[in-house]
């Protein structure tokens, strides 16, 4: 039992940092393309070597025939890190929620679309360390990486700067994305929530109205605001009317909260 102990503090012991990457010199992005990086995320970096780590897909590895550790490993921290951040933050913003609309809520925060959209907003993929094979293949293959390193630079800003800088990091890139309505899927659980809300607390059906067109024919962001027969309201944008209805109910019902 004694031997059992130890082996499992050896397996779970916690590193003071990540395992180092290769080191390899010659790649710009270990000298001054980390500076642009800082920027990018906006946040200071205090280690280098822990977010070349991040950056670090398995495919460099192979293309190098290096045998350091890719980021696989700060992915599946970075992954619950998020889950946890984001979950918080339903947790106490929509009390009036179900286990499964939450659940559903941050499905559409997290999801491999959705953490490849903003991988992309920050440029992300300028900096990935991966194999040319890897960066050529299909377009979904490259959202994959894409949303892998995103997890792992949070897992890198949680090894850096504790869990207070991966949030304000998780609340910048993510969870604004819920209050604009950037990731809303088709379905209508916003509005459901909001017209369930409404109805049991005799303040009547939601009205929608749109409020702001912006943009050419082809690019097209509408704003719409809902109200309630209480005055209460919530204002919303999105690419079409249904996504900017879905982000003005979120925001109602924050509002409601």
């Amino acid at each position: 039992m004694e031997q059992l102990r130890r082996l499992i503090a050896r397996l779970f012991r916690r590193p003071d940092r990540p395992a180092p990457a290769p080191a390899d010199d010659t790649h710009p992005i270990l000298r001054e393309r980390l500076r642009e990086f800082e920027r990018r995320i906006d946040y200071r970096i205090r280690e280098d070597g822990t977010f070349v780590h991040a950056l670090l897909h398995r495919s460099y590895l192979q293309h190098k025939h290096h045998a350091g550790s890719s980021n696989e490993r700060m992915e599946f921290l970075g992954d619950s890190i998020l889950n946890l951040i984001v979950g918080e933050y339903l947790f106490h913003h929509y009390p009036r929620a179900e286990e499964g609309d939450l659940t559903k809520i941050r499905s559409r925060l997290v999801n491999r679309k959705a953490l490849a959209a903003y991988a992309k907003a920050i440029g992300l993929t300028d900096f990935i360390l991966t194999s040319p094979s890897a960066t050529s293949g299909p377009g979904k293959g490259q959202d994959t990486i894409a949303a892998d390193t995103f997890e792992a630079v949070i897992a890198a800003i949680y090894l850096d700067g504790g869990f207070d800088a991966a949030r304000q990091f998780v609340e910048r890139r993510v969870l604004i994305a819920l209050k604009s309505g950037a990731v809303v899927t088709a379905d209508d659980n916003y509005k459901s929530m909001l017209l369930e809300y409404s109805q049991g607390n005799g303040l009547g059906i939601p009205r929608y109205t749109i409020v702001l067109e912006e943009g050419p024919d082809h690019d097209r962001t509408f704003t719409v605001e809902v109200s309630l027969s209480d005055g209460r309201r919530g204002r919303g944008s999105g690419k079409n009317k249904k996504e900017a209805e879905q982000a003005a109910a979120a925001r109602a019902l924050e509002h409601l909260a």
